[in-house]
């Protein structure tokens, strides 16, 4: 099997806002990020997967189709990503390819669940030429795992400090946070909603995707008794390890909070989500990383001013920074992760870690469809 050094990872992660994608070196004896390039997504296939995310009409068919699509869209990055770097497709070992998730109930219903990823792997190996490796949460799942996150066997790999606590928060559509303790061992989980509810708002409210470093949200106050009761979800009392998505953390479950809060201004609610995010997320780090004084900051998340400063705020005793100061920009890390998922899918070897999706140990992530 081709074990070449360059690996391509694409991720369009939960907040819908299109796609990333990283080409990177395993040559050295450090990796690299050799090129980046974010695409957004055409509107109507950003509202397809929208809708997807909760159950409508013949969604076996429009889910087929966006899945085409979606692979369409990413081959069309690969291809700009290769323009732009100058390297023709076959020097590609293989890109990694997660997909995008519309359901994920893990240990649901009947003790395992599922997770599900729209994508066409064969149709985007089809496309690019290039070895594809897709479907990367189903066999932590079928271990009995959670599935997810799947980024901090990678966070150990790029951040990781001997004898030091570090802390990276991936803050996405949901936030999750990777806890690289200093004796080497790694935690990992949902924190709970990270733009998802912002961003949605926001559009409801502004006619704009996302909210601009938070400017909006700056502009309102947070209404305590509404934050208390958005904070009173069981999900974010639950121990890890545990995961969510759009499955729980939906317009739907916003709205069903909201109805007793009719007199509140949008941008008040707006202020109120940013705070739900950090709350969460501080809540999270106090309950299982008192004791760490590092927070690296990687996702849409880490370009939200006000939110950057509200985590700081809850966190006095830490310093928080975006991943870009620990040696990897935040916009790259998730297709980055990609990339060295599918590098170790090539090569045999695992990249789960029980201690954070608690399966029943390491599993080798990904199915492999070659060019």
């Amino acid at each position: 099997m081709q074990t070449a050094a360059l690996y391509i990872g694409l991720m369009s992660g939960t907040s819908l806002d299109g796609v990333d994608a990283v080409l990177a070196d395993f040559s050295g004896s450090k990796w690299a990020v050799a090129q980046h390039l974010s695409a957004p997504f055409a509107p109507e296939l950003r509202a397809e997967l929208f809708a997807l995310n909760t159950p409508g009409d013949n969604e076996l068919h429009r889910a087929a189709l966006a899945a085409n699509a979606l692979a369409r869209t990413y081959a069309q990055v690969v291809q700009a990503l290769l323009a732009q770097s100058g390297i023709p497709a076959s020097a590609i070992a293989a890109l990694g390819a997660h997909g995008q998730t519309v359901r994920h109930r893990p240990q649901a219903f009947d003790g395992i669940g599922y997770t599900l990823q729209l994508n066409n792997p064969a149709l985007l190996a089809e496309l690019t030429g290039i070895t594809v490796v897709a479907d990367f949460r189903s066999r932590d799942v079928a271990a009995g795992g959670q599935g997810a996150p799947l980024v901090p066997a990678f966070h150990q790999h790029v951040f990781a400090q001997p004898g030091r606590t570090v802390l990276v928060l991936n803050v996405g559509g949901i936030s999750n946070l990777s806890i690289l303790a200093a004796d080497g061992s790694v935690l990992g989980f949902d924190c709970g909603p990270g733009n998802a509810l912002m961003d949605f708002w926001c559009q409801q409210h502004t006619g704009q995707p996302f909210d601009r470093d938070g400017a909006w949200a700056a502009t309102g106050r947070v209404v305590p008794t509404l934050l208390a009761r958005l904070l009173s979800e069981p999900f974010l009392h639950q121990p890890a390890p545990k995961s969510t998505g759009r499955d729980l953390f939906n317009p739907g479950w916003l709205t069903g909070h909201l109805a007793d809060f009719a007199n509140a201004t949008p941008q008040d609610i707006q202020a109120t989500l940013t705070e739900l995010t950090a709350s969460a997320c501080a809540a999270s780090i106090n309950c299982y990383a008192k004791e760490s004084k590092t927070l690296a900051v990687c996702g849409g998340g880490a370009f939200n001013r006000y939110l950057m400063a509200r985590l700081q705020a809850l966190l006095p005793g830490v310093a928080v920074t975006a991943t870009d100061a620990h040696g990897l920009p935040a916009q790259q890390v998730e297709a980055a992760a990609f990339a060295w998922l599918a590098y170790q899918a090539l090569h045999g070897a695992t990249a789960s870690l029980p201690s954070v999706t608690g399966a029943s140990g390491a599993r080798i992530l990904g199915a492999i469809y070659p060019a």
